[in-house]
């Protein structure tokens, strides 16, 4: 049975004690239905006696009552969004279906899902439509009861406003949310109902830095925001969503990164083991990602290749050599994302970011400190870069610009990290080192191309096939390949122009 995902946008107010709902009727172009729709709704939620998903601003519930009774299971998706996917109520009340509980196995990792919360919910909704009469938005109003449940039972009682787009534009939420301050109704300071019921079990600290902030205190938020990314995409590759797999490599490359490069504010020995095992994770998503992209680029360019020089069975040919590698990468993914290993290693990440192992040097004003590393990676850049440049073309100008490529990344890997501390000379500083990554990538990106063509096109030979529109592609990619290294000269004066940028 397949899964229902919708992509839900919505914001969420308080409407305080003697605060009628506000009727909407004066927004230009939005038409209310004159009449409500009332449902009585209850949710049993779901989560791991630490509260995992919750932590995570994750909710897995099942409701009753409504026109959408069944389990939900919400991800977050943006400030304002957040991905609901439904399955059916089933027999069960108390086991989560398996499908589900998949998604989450980032977070809870062996741990049972349990009852945490009962929320009991009287609704009233209704639809703004535009002059056509199709629904632009749902605003509903909703008296909540709600019990944390556990050793102590609690309980709290509120009332809300949410306004969750249909066919409007995000605008309209804008529109409504000023009608709304006018009438005294203000954005809830919760994310969910489940949060605020859960009140204070719950930790979140989201204190922005500063200059004035330790180097050691903007490093750990940096790796705090990357294990939350991984996380998140997690349930995402599971689902095979497009470019989860890609967000999950980066995300993991961003952690090791910074883990080498500040081995001088987190201990290096430490994170060693660390920073091996991220190295084992991103190269089993890099052979998924690397496949797709081979896959897309060979895709693109055969449609672009005139037809009458597109000669045999080209696109079959490429689809069935990458199909098969495809299918296996992904075994190879979901194989490593079920495995004892990776569990290990995020609870290694947990661990790294609620006791890090800091250094003296981590007390150092980030102000002073980040500069100086900013400076080292330039350097590293620009030593690849020259090196590069003088040797001639062939495999080792083609080893030494992939290295110079991966000195960029990192670079720019550390300007993202000291943007929050350092602001626009941060910001400048990634941006020029991904220009850098990005031109050297395409070059990398022709070497590995090539390879592929050559070993599709002998197997095509093989099979009796005219392999000429392969030659003609793997010549396209050289010439790619041969402008890029015409450029390299433009390329050093752009990581020069990058180091005047940083004073």
């Amino acid at each position: 049975m397949a899964q229902t995902a919708i992509r839900e946008i919505e914001r969420k107010y308080e409407l305080p004690a003697g605060v009628a709902v506000p009727t909407l009727d004066d927004l230009p172009g939005v038409a209310v239905d004159p009449a409500a729709d009332v449902f009585r709704l209850e949710a049993v939620y779901f989560d791991t006696a630490d509260l995992r998903l919750a932590s995570h601003r994750i909710t897995l519930r099942r409701r009753t009552g409504g026109d959408d009774a069944g389990w939900h299971l919400k991800l977050p998706a943006g400030p304002d969004g957040r991905d609901e996917i439904h399955w059916p109520l089933g027999r069960s009340s108390r086991t989560v279906p398996a499908e589900l509980a998949s998604l989450v196995t980032a977070y809870a990792r062996g741990s049972k899902l349990e009852p945490v919360a009962r929320i009991r919910t009287t609704r009233t909704r209704r639809r703004l439509r535009d002059d056509a009469g199709e629904v632009l938005a749902e605003l509903v109003a909703d008296d909540v009861a709600g019990e944390a449940l556990g050793r102590e039972v609690t309980v709290s009682s509120w009332s809300e406003i949410e306004v969750e787009l249909a066919g409007g534009e995000r605008e309209l939420l804008d529109r409504v949310e000023r009608r709304l301050r006018r009438a005294g109704v203000r954005r809830s300071a919760h994310v969910s109902k489940l949060a605020r019921v859960l009140g204070d079990r719950l930790e979140t600290d989201r204190t922005p830095r500063r200059k004035r902030s330790s180097v050691g205190t903007v490093v750990v938020d940096h790796l705090s925001e990357q294990v939350e990314t991984l996380l998140a995409y997690d349930p995402r590759v599971r689902r095979d969503e497009p470019d989860s797999i890609h967000k999950m490599r980066v995300a993991t490359r961003r952690l090791r990164s910074a883990l080498q490069t500040f081995g001088t504010v987190v201990e290096r020995e430490s994170t060693r083991p660390l920073t091996d095992e991220l190295k084992w994770l991103a190269g089993v998503l890099g052979e998924a990602r690397d496949l797709e992209v081979l896959r897309e680029r060979f895709e693109s360019e055969v449609a672009a290749t005139p037809d009458e020089l597109v000669v045999g069975p080209i696109k079959a040919r490429i689809t069935a050599h990458l199909a098969h590698q495809q299918a296996e990468a992904r075994e190879h993914v979901l194989e490593a994302l079920g495995s004892r290993r990776y569990f290990d290693l995020l609870d290694a990440l947990d661990a790294l970011v609620d006791a890090p192992p800091l250094t003296g040097d981590s007390r150092r004003p980030a102000g002073k400190a980040l500069p100086r590393t900013l400076l080292k990676n330039h350097r590293r850049v620009s030593r690849q870069v020259s090196a590069a440049s003088g040797l001639g073309p062939g495999e080792d100008r083609d080893v030494a610009l992939h290295e110079a490529r991966k000195a960029a990344k990192r670079a720019r890997y550390a300007g993202e990290l000291a943007q929050p501390a350092l602001g626009k000379t941060a910001k400048r500083f990634a941006k020029d080192m991904e220009d850098v990554q990005e031109e050297l990538g395409a070059h990398q990106d022709s070497v590995v191309a090539r390879g592929v063509l050559r070993e599709i096109g002998m197997q095509a030979h093989l099979a009796g096939e005219n392999g000429f529109t392969f030659g003609l592609l793997y010549g396209t990619e050289k010439e790619r390949a041969d402008n890029i290294e015409a450029r390299i000269p433009a390329v050093r004066k752009a990581v020069k122009a990058a180091r005047r940028r940083l004073n």
